[in-house]
């Protein structure tokens, strides 16, 4: 009897472990709060616990289980390690298979172990941010020569965003000196009054800032009631948008450029 006990015990020690890295994975890789509970909670039923229940903060993760009459109780540090939303399906296509028991505790376990986050290569990655920008600018109005300065400019400004998020740089000081960069190039367009319409290419080139995974995110959290999540996620877009802006200002400054008009 004591035996089983203990094997009861391990069982629901193992499962919780692999819901509270469920959770986890899924938190720090930019899946909305409700995505995370459900996954945990499925994940522990398909495994054979009665009941998980989790609580989620914007840095930490509070998950219990609950199976046979007992407790066990875990907590987890969260740590942002950017948006990817391949390893969010990777999490998501394990708990499926789980529920439909052709996955067990080990093969969960060495799933999970498995998932390496997709990253685009580096060059590939400014290209495309620079050819984005540069067909936004283009289908807003400007001609060839607008959007040659914008691609140029936020090519640049992305591939500066990247060499100081490797350093580990605080996330305003990024946002504020990728701003800067892209809008001291694409400024030259509006004080030389290069182009159709210089002021596109300057609105155009600091596109690549703009938070709008978080902003989503926070604003479905909120409205599904996780508004502690929501609100967090919010502010730290709004800081990182309130960072782009003063770099933004500091690059008109420095270019004595006081009117977005001619």
């Amino acid at each position: 009897m004591e035996t089983q006990c203990e094997q009861s015990a391990e069982h629901q020690r193992e499962v919780t472990r692999l819901c509270v890295q469920v959770a986890l994975m899924l938190l720090q890789h930019g899946a909305e709060s409700t995505v995370v509970v459900q996954m945990a909670h499925r994940l522990g039923l398909a495994l054979g616990m009665d009941s998980v229940e989790c609580a989620l903060t914007p840095n930490a993760i509070i998950l219990t289980t609950l199976y046979q009459g007992h407790c066990i109780t875990t907590a987890r540090k969260n740590t942002d390690k950017g948006i990817n939303m391949q390893v969010v399906t990777e999490v998501q296509r394990i708990v499926i298979i789980a529920e439909h028991k052709v996955y067990g505790i080990d093969q969960v376990r060495e799933r999970l172990a498995r998932i390496k986050p997709l990253k685009y290569q580096r060059y590939f990655v400014v290209l495309m941010i620079g050819l984005s920008c540069a067909s936004f600018a283009h289908l807003s109005g400007g001609d060839a020569v607008i959007a040659l300065i914008t691609f140029f400019a936020s090519a640049t400004a992305m591939y500066v965003r990247q060499s100081l998020a490797q350093r580990h740089y605080n996330p305003l000081i990024v946002f504020s000196i990728t701003a800067f960069v892209a809008s001291i190039i694409a400024g030259m367009a509006l004080k030389y009054d290069l182009g159709n319409d210089p002021q596109i290419a300057l609105a155009s080139s600091v596109l690549l800032l703009v938070p709008g995974f978080p902003l989503i995110n926070s604003l479905a959290d909120i409205l599904k009631g996780h508004v502690n999540m929501g609100l967090g996620r919010w502010t730290i877009a709004t800081i990182l948008t309130f960072g782009a802006c003063l770099g933004i200002v500091f690059a008109l400054s420095l270019l004595n450029i006081t009117s977005w008009g001619r």
